[in-house]
């Protein structure tokens, strides 16, 4: 099975196929996404992406509909130009995995690739597009097409 399908590690393509926010661009990222604080400004509040989750987790893909067990997660990230928002980039992604289900609070064993692991490779890119050794549509691709052959390639090498 190719990782980009596998249903724990990846949001449904059909109602999550990720969006940017329009307010973002190349030219624009070091007042946008590059300033410590900002995805702060633009953040849903909690009670819109609590409420979004457990709407979400009706779906029959998901067969833990325990809302403490996921993060409502930006498939495209704030911090990469991710439109705020948008339930096209909003989804419900496992803090740990179906055999193991971790809360918000962990522990998150390296061994448990979840919603944690994808936060790293988001700061990670973020990083290179804020020192312009990626641009910011290579690294938004990269976080919707494949984050985990990036987590593979770049975080656990």
């Amino acid at each position: 099975m190719a990782f980009r399908h596998h249903r724990t590690r990846y949001a449904d393509p059909e109602p999550t196929h990720g969006v940017t926010n329009p307010q973002v661009t190349q030219v624009n990222i070091q007042q946008t996404i590059c300033v410590r604080g900002w995805t702060g400004t633009i953040r849903p509040p909690k009670s819109y992406t609590d409420n979004l989750n457990t709407q979400q987790l009706q779906a029959a893909r998901y067969t833990d509909k325990t809302p403490a067990h996921y993060e409502e997660d930006h498939f495209i990230s704030l911090e990469l130009g991710g439109h705020p928002p948008d339930p096209k980039n909003l989804w419900p992604e496992m803090w740990g995995t179906p055999n193991q289900p971790l809360s918000s609070h962990g522990p998150f064993p390296a061994s448990i690739i979840g919603a944690k692991s994808k936060d790293k490779v988001e700061n990670a890119l973020k990083a290179s597009v804020c020192a312009r050794t990626l641009t910011l549509h290579e690294a938004q691709q990269t976080i919707a097409t494949d984050w985990f052959k990036y987590y593979r390639d770049h975080i656990l090498k």
